[in-house]
């Protein structure tokens, strides 16, 4: 990892009367993964938006690439990439016409566009579609040859907001060896995602963002260890009872009520404690109906700081949609 690549100090964004980002503060290093992970609607691609300089920045400061958004947004432009969330590709382009178009936007010698543009177009393994129009694509095709047309400029920061929305399984997975093998290329990949599992795999640094504000930073790992070693469920006959006495076990750490049953976070080995646990909730003469063990998850690391689980909600209100096709 590099020095800091982007600098946010206490960015804020309204629509109206709608805080989508309310006062943040973060730290991007050159060369890493870094994702923004939460729901829909939690501010996250206001963010990206502002970064990319698709919105202006109502309050607070940003640099990309040493730029400052507000004061040199061209600049800014020439340094990144950008994957929206929403498909902007033109439908009635080929594959490398697509390519082309977006090198010669951007004034690219013929020589290196050329070269460029063979170079991604098998990177991504479109070599077979090459002169295909992009209306006849698979929605995993789309998405790998809008990840290669951000990176037409060799950008030292790629922006790829929710680039695995709406794929299946198997593309996902590809599409995250693409975003690995960009990465290892050099090039700081910034992600906005509301899938755990997205963040988990990719990430060097996390950071939470809900209804505009930052709850937690760190890696996957260290977010989950804020948690504990291991989390016990338990539904029982009386799960008021079953808790206070679970909150007696010296090595229970938190336990809380959940819709169905109770959470046990460990500071110690699940697997050595849980008959004991177990022992003294049937001596309470309680019965259990179910108990399940697990690691700590990003899920549950959202569900530990926010309340409730990360949800799909609505889209970040009043973006204005034609700052959407293009940049």
């Amino acid at each position: 990892m590099g020095d800091n690549i982007i600098e946010v100090q206490g960015l804020t964004h309204s629509f109206g009367d709608f805080k989508a980002v309310d006062d943040i503060s973060f730290t991007v290093e050159e060369g890493e993964i870094f994702s923004f992970l939460g729901p829909n609607g939690a501010g996250k691609s206001t963010t990206i938006n502002v970064l990319t300089t698709q919105l202006n920045c109502q309050k607070g400061a940003a640099k990309v690439c040493g730029y400052d958004v507000k004061k040199n947004p061209h600049e800014v432009k020439k340094s990144i990439g950008i994957v929206f969330q929403d498909e902007v590709l033109d439908r009635d382009l080929t594959v490398r016409e697509t390519l082309e178009f977006h090198g010669r936007i951007y004034s690219m010698p013929r020589d290196q566009r050329l070269a460029r543009e063979k170079e991604l177009i098998e990177l991504v393994e479109l070599e077979e579609k090459v002169n295909e129009r992009t209306k006849n694509l698979s929605g995993g095709m789309k998405r790998r040859l809008e990840i290669a047309r951000g990176l037409m400029t060799r950008p030292r920061v790629l922006f790829l907001d929710e680039p695995t929305i709406g794929l299946d399984p198997q593309t996902r997975l590809r599409i995250w060896d693409y975003i690995k093998g960009v990465n290892e290329e050099g090039t700081t990949i910034f992600l906005t995602t509301h899938y755990m599992d997205e963040a988990d795999r990719l990430s060097d640094r996390i950071e939470i963002i809900d209804h505009g504000k930052i709850i937690a930073s760190g890696t996957a790992d260290s977010l989950k260890n804020t948690l504990g070693k291991d989390m016990i469920y338990l539904e029982t006959a009386d799960d008021d009872k079953a808790m206070a006495i679970t909150k007696g076990v010296p090595e229970v750490s938190n336990a809380k009520r959940m819709p169905k049953g109770i959470e046990l976070i460990l500071n110690v080995d699940g697997s050595k404690v849980m008959p004991s646990i177990l022992r003294a909730v049937e001596d309470g003469g309680i019965e259990i109906a179910s108990v399940k063990m697990k690691k700590p998850s990003l899920d549950d690391v959202f569900v530990h700081y926010t309340g409730r689980e990360i949800r799909d909600g609505p889209a970040e209100t009043g973006f204005p949609m034609r700052a959407r096709r293009g940049h």
